[in-house]
């Protein structure tokens, strides 16, 4: 007589909890992360976001965003986005040309060792150290200044101030391409020498290799990083404040008066201010981020 078969009652297996604290082990590195940002980001930009909508008296208000439509509002943010644009572009082509140099130019390694090392320095030099440095050196009685004096090349009575549009450009460059040469360096060694030697047997010149090949591939990368740049010009004060002593009209000088000044003291005016910054910073960061995916996607392969 055939048997039937019995069938089988399916028991679903529940991790244990040692599972269950081996999947959560890999978050506990990123907890740091998250409570950094929270502490220092999303803190911050929620209490900029309410004091731009109070007034002097605590009020609910949005007088203050209005007021970001003043002559004075709108200079500032052109004149900030006008010097973080020139010197992005200026810092970006300077340290592109020097990675260059470096990775593929066929210079020394000790050369690439000493660039490296310098662009990780002068990255980071910023604020009143360089701004002290530029007046010791190019102001009207520094030391770059007094040695052309001496060969009969005055450039202050040829128009030339450090304290101007020009000098503070020349000012933001010091920190502005070392930050190129860092980030676009990788970029550079990414490059595949098979790709070259394939242009080069299908006969094509080392300018058609850079046109149709190479700057397509680093395309992505060199404009991300120079949208980083502008990011980090944008948001510099100490070095321009202590530069110019606070005359010049930029957005952070000009929120720095509506937070400490006498008579200009305005805080909602300056958190909206702020907020603005937050805005364009977000922008920048955002096509940063999607310009350096669009990257690695040919230079891992």
């Amino acid at each position: 007589m055939a048997t039937e078969s019995i069938p089988t009652v399916y028991t679903p297996q529940f991790p244990s909890w040692r599972h269950r604290l081996a999947r959560l082990t890999p978050w506990l590195g990123v907890v740091p992360f998250f409570l950094f940002a929270l502490a220092f980001l999303l803190g911050p930009a929620s209490y900029l976001l309410v004091g731009s909508l109070r007034d002097l008296q605590g009020n609910f208000t949005l007088d203050n965003y209005r007021n970001l439509n003043q002559p004075l509002v709108k200079g500032a943010y052109i004149l900030s986005i006008q010097i973080s644009a020139i010197t992005a572009l200026g810092g970006g082509l300077f340290g592109f040309l020097l990675a260059y140099a470096v990775t593929i130019g066929g210079l020394p390694r000790f050369v690439r060792s000493g660039l490296l090392t310098f662009s990780g320095v002068a990255s980071n030099f910023a604020g009143v150290p360089l701004a002290f440095a530029f007046i010791a050196t190019l102001g009207r009685i520094g030391l770059l200044t007094t040695w052309l004096k001496l060969i009969g090349l005055d450039i202050y009575d040829r128009g030339f101030t450090l304290y101007s549009f020009a000098g503070l450009s020349l000012t933001y460059m010091y920190f502005q391409f070392p930050l190129m040469v860092l980030i676009i360096t990788p970029a550079l060694e990414g490059l595949k020498r098979e790709w070259r030697e394939a242009a080069e047997n299908l006969g094509a010149s080392s300018w058609q290799y850079w046109w149709y090949v190479a700057l397509p591939v680093l395309l992505p990368s060199i404009l991300g990083t120079m949208i980083l740049l502008f990011a980090n010009a944008f948001g510099a004060h100490a070095t321009a404040f202590a530069l110019t002593g606070g005359t010049y009209n930029l957005v952070t000088i000009l929120i720095g008066a509506q937070m400490r000044g006498d008579v200009l003291r305005d805080p909602g005016l300056g958190y909206a201010l702020a907020m603005g910054m937050v805005l364009i910073m977000t922008v920048s960061i955002t096509g940063y981020t999607l310009l350096q995916r669009r990257a690695e996607r040919w230079l891992k392969r």
